[in-house]
């Protein structure tokens, strides 16, 4: 305990010294915690590469459930603190004011801090678009190439870290991490996408697959839940110290305790699943079209534009259980509309054109 103290101490001072050096950037430092948000990989990320390569946008999928459900499972058995709130409760600090930590909009997380959702989601899908990215050049035989190819891995990697590390600082700055919190988050990402280099068989898996995957996640976390609960352990006591100390209520949102992860990543992966699994995807991504540039220009322009309007889709929070299964629903549909609904809509189009030019 003293030296976790000692650790939320030092981190403190690191986190004043960012907002006060650092106030410059506070914009671009929002922007980065934006960037390192698990929620852009689904709106984002998955449907630009699954239309690009659909081994590595379903990879992201499963990287990002899997990893995000280690990263819950991780919080309840750390029990990490968030700055805003332990500086407001500590005894380190008992014969002077506790430190002044600016907050923002962004801040008010209610989950356990430790690791870093944000930190570890960022590294585990940057990681593999990296890695997928340097799969093609890997192949190039000829001396040029190689060099090529070394040049290719220097400046991704290099970008990979500098995106990791902006998203770590601006988690810190904001006062929503300790240092420790981001660094574990990010290690932690990158081994839950390495082990899934090394795990071929998510390509093939059926519908079942991945209606007993959810299943197991959901009963895991939730009978883990329910067991520490019987031992009188609150696995939820950082939603009230969020709520008490937060500067703006209206900064608390639903959306990011620990259920509402949960029932959103399961909702996306029951999406992906059901949507790999239909006639619409064999029909469309495994037809004639789908090796046309144009048909997968159209199909991640389509679906980047339908996904942008899921965000007006407000759903309601002043019912727990109706939001997690609306927000279950609402996730779902998203790789559903990336996978099948989208490209069935634009092959549909192409053939009645190519109908018309006949």
């Amino acid at each position: 305990s003293i030296k976790m103290d000692l650790l939320h101490s030092n981190g403190v001072l690191i986190i004043q010294h960012l907002q006060r050096d650092y106030r410059a950037y506070q914009d671009f430092l929002n922007f980065m915690s934006h960037v390192g948000d698990p929620r852009n990989i689904f709106s984002i990320y998955f449907p630009l590469w699954f239309q690009l390569n659909q081994v590595v946008g379903t990879k992201m999928i499963w990287v990002a459930v899997i990893g995000d459900w280690f990263n819950l499972i991780f919080k309840w058995i750390l029990f990490g603190h968030r700055p805003y709130w332990w500086v407001q409760e500590t005894m380190v600090y008992p014969n002077q004011s506790s430190p002044c930590l600016e907050q923002f909009p962004i801040t008010c997380e209610t989950g356990p801090g430790s690791p870093s959702g944000h930190a570890m989601g960022s590294s585990c899908v940057w990681y593999v678009m990296v890695t997928a990215a340097l799969s093609y050049t890997v192949r190039w035989k000829d001396k040029s190439a190689v060099t090529l190819h070394r040049l290719t891995w220097s400046f991704l990697w290099s970008i990979f870290w500098i995106i990791q590390i902006s998203v770590c600082i601006s988690r810190v700055f904001i006062a929503t991490h300790f240092p420790h919190q981001v660094i574990l988050g990010v290690f932690a990402g990158i081994l839950v996408a390495e082990a899934f280099e090394h795990t071929p068989a998510i390509q093939t898996a059926s519908l079942r697959m991945y209606i007993k995957t959810n299943l197991f996640l959901f009963i895991f976390a939730l009978g883990f839940y329910l067991v520490l609960k019987l031992l009188d352990i609150d696995l939820l006591w950082s939603v009230p110290k969020a709520k008490k100390w937060c500067a703006n209520p209206d900064w608390i949102n639903i959306d990011t305790t620990p259920f509402a992860g949960l029932v959103r990543n399961l909702g996306a992966f029951f999406g992906l699943g059901l949507g790999i699994n239909s006639e619409m995807f064999i029909t469309s991504c495994k037809g004639k079209n789908s090796c046309k540039i144009s048909f997968r220009i159209l199909c991640i322009a389509a679906s980047l534009a339908t996904l942008q309007l899921y965000n007006f889709v407000k759903i309601p929070t002043h019912t727990e259980y109706l939001f997690y299964i609306l927000s279950f629903c609402k996730s779902a549909a998203m790789p559903l509309t990336v996978v099948a609904l989208v490209p069935f809509c634009v092959h549909s189009l192409m053939r009645t054109t190519e109908k018309k030019l006949n």
